[in-house]
C-alpha cells in the first residue's frame, strides 16, 4: 500500500472511531439529518441555497435512495487569434449517489466520472488566457485541462447528535476537501456554461484531489468543516490514481452560513503542499469567500447568482494574488436560459507562458461571457438543449501582439443533455419531476 493509502486508512479510521464515541445516545433520524433538504448539497461537502434547482433522476431500491445526475455538452469551440484554436469535443461529467439510513443517521456513497480524457483529449479544450496543470511536461496555456476519468469516489456519513446539531464525516480516495466555493460545474449559476472560469486555479481547482478526509459540525444554518488532503493537483495521465510519493500533506477549513433558503455564504482557507508537479518545492496558501443566491420564478423557472473571491499566496510571496468572479443563470418560460460571467484576475508571465526575454511580469485580465440555451423538449426524464456562448477579454496592450488584439474573443456552439429539473416538495418529502 502506498504512503497516501496508509495515511488515508488511518485518518479515516480515526475519524470514524471519534464519530462512534459521539454517538453514545442514539437519536432516530427522520429523513435527512436536521431536516436539511437534498437541494442544499453542492460538490464534495459544500452547501448551496435550499432553493437551488436540482437536475437529477431519483428512484428507490429497498432502503436505498438512488440519485443520478450530470451534464454532457457536445460543443464546437472556436478561440480566435494567434493563440486560439478550434475543436469539436465533449465536456461532460456524470454522478451516481446511493443513500440509506444507518445507525440513526444517513450513509451516502458517491461515484463521479468524466469521459473528457477521451472526448477532449489530454491537452484539453481551447480557452483563451486559461492556465493550470500540464501536458507533455509543459504548462497548459490557453487551454483548459480535461477532468480525470475518476472525479469522486467517496463515502459520507451524517447524523444528528442533538435536535439542533449534527456531525458529518467524508472520506474519499478521490474527492473534494473543504476548500473554496461549490465547484463551477455544480453551481446552478453556471449550469448552462460548458467552460471553466479563468480563475479556476485561484478558487475551486481542488474539487478533484487524490485522497481527502473531512469532518464537520453543522446546525440547520451553519456548517464548520476541517479537511486533510493530498495537495498535489492531478497529473497529465487522466485515467489513473495519483498516489505515488504523496501523503495527506495539506489542510483546510471552511465555514458556511445559510441564513435563508435563498442564500448560502462561505469562507475558507487552505494550505496546499507542493500542488504543482513542475514546481514541487513551492507550496501555496489559498483563501476564498463566496455568496450564492437562488430562487424559483413565477413561470416555473429559476434564478441563480454566485460571487466568488479567491486568492493564492506562493511560498516566499509577500502578497495575495486575488481573483474575482460573478456569474448568473436564469431559466424562464420552460425552454429558455440566459447565462453570463464576469471575472478579473492577474496572471504572471509563467501562467501565460511568456518568453523569458519579455519585460512583462504580469497582466490584469478581465473576461466577459454571455450565453443563451434553448431546450428542445419540456417533458420526459432528460432535457436536450442547444446554445451559444461568446466571450470577450480585456488584456493590456503589451499582450495584444500575442493575442492579435487587446480584446481577444471566443465563441462556442453546443448541444446539452442533462436530467430534467426536480420539483422539491420540502424537507422530508420525495422530489417529483417537472413535466
Amino acid at each position: 500500500m502506498t504512503m497516501i493509502g496508509i495515511q488515508f486508512v488511518r485518518r479515516a479510521g480515526a475519524l470514524m472511531t471519534s464519530c462512534a464515541l459521539l454517538f453514545g445516545s442514539p437519536l432516530a433520524a427522520q429523513g435527512a439529518p436536521l431536516g436539511i433538504p437534498a437541494t442544499r448539497a453542492g460538490s464534495g461537502t459544500s452547501w448551496m441555497p435550499d432553493a437551488s434547482p436540482m437536475h437529477a433522476v431519483h428512484t428507490a431500491a429497498g432502503q436505498w435512495m438512488l440519485n443520478a445526475h450530470g451534464t454532457a455538452f457536445l460543443q464546437y469551440d472556436r478561440q480566435n487569434g494567434p493563440r486560439g484554436s478550434t475543436q469539436f469535443g465533449s465536456i461532460n461529467w456524470g454522478m451516481l449517489m446511493a443513500a440509506r439510513p444507518m445507525g440513526g443517521g444517513t450513509l451516502q456513497l458517491r461515484g463521479m466520472m468524466s469521459l473528457e480524457p477521451f472526448t477532449v483529449g489530454s491537452s484539453g479544450y481551447p480557452l483563451l488566457l486559461q492556465s493550470g496543470e500540464t501536458y507533455r511536461g509543459t504548462p497548459l496555456v490557453d487551454r483548459q485541462h480535461p477532468h480525470d476519468l475518476f472525479m469522486e469516489l467517496a463515502v459520507q456519513y451524517e447524523r444528528a447528535i442533538t435536535k439542533d446539531l449534527g456531525i458529518s464525516l467524508y472520506a474519499a480516495p478521490v474527492g473534494e476537501p473543504a476548500v473554496g466555493p461549490v465547484a463551477f460545474m455544480h453551481r446552478p449559476s453556471a449550469a448552462n456554461d460548458p467552460f471553466a472560469p479563468l480563475s479556476h486555479h485561484w478558487q475551486d481547482a481542488t474539487h478533484v484531489v487524490f485522497g481527502t478526509v473531512t469532518a464537520g459540525l453543522f446546525t440547520k444554518t451553519f456548517k464548520l468543516e476541517a479537511s486533510l488532503f493530498n495537495g498535489r493537483e492531478p497529473d497529465e495521465i487522466r485515467t489513473n490514481f495519483d498516489y505515488a510519493g504523496r501523503s495527506l500533506d495539506s489542510y483546510a477549513g471552511r465555514l458556511t452560513w445559510n441564513p435563508t433558503g435563498q442564500w448560502s455564504v462561505s469562507g475558507s482557507f487552505a494550505y496546499l503542499h507542493s500542488p504543482e508537479g513542475l514546481t514541487p518545492d513551492e507550496s501555496q496558501l489559498r483563501i476564498g469567500a463566496s455568496a450564492m443566491y437562488a430562487r424559483a420564478l413565477a413561470d416555473g423557472g429559476s434564478l441563480a447568482l454566485t460571487a466568488v473571491y479567491g486568492a493564492n499566496r506562493h511560498d516566499g510571496g509577500s502578497h495575495l494574488e486575488p481573483s474575482y468572479l460573478a456569474e448568473g443563470n436564469v431559466d424562464f418560460r420552460a425552454r429558455h436560459s440566459l447565462f453570463g460571467r464576469v471575472e478579473s484576475l492577474k496572471k504572471d508571465a509563467a501562467d501565460l507562458a511568456l518568453a523569458s526575454s519579455t519585460s512583462i511580469t504580469s497582466a490584469q485580465i478581465t473576461e466577459f461571457v454571455l450565453g443563451y440555451a434553448y431546450d428542445l423538449n419540456t417533458t420526459g426524464p432528460a432535457r436536450i438543449g442547444v446554445g451559444v456562448r461568446g466571450s470577450v477579454h480585456l488584456i493590456p496592450n503589451s499582450l495584444a501582439s500575442l493575442y492579435g488584439s487587446n480584446m481577444p474573443s471566443g465563441v462556442a456552439l453546443f448541444l446539452r443533455i442533462r436530467p430534467a429539473a426536480m420539483a422539491t416538495m420540502g424537507a422530508g418529502h420525495h422530489d417529483t419531476m417537472k413535466q
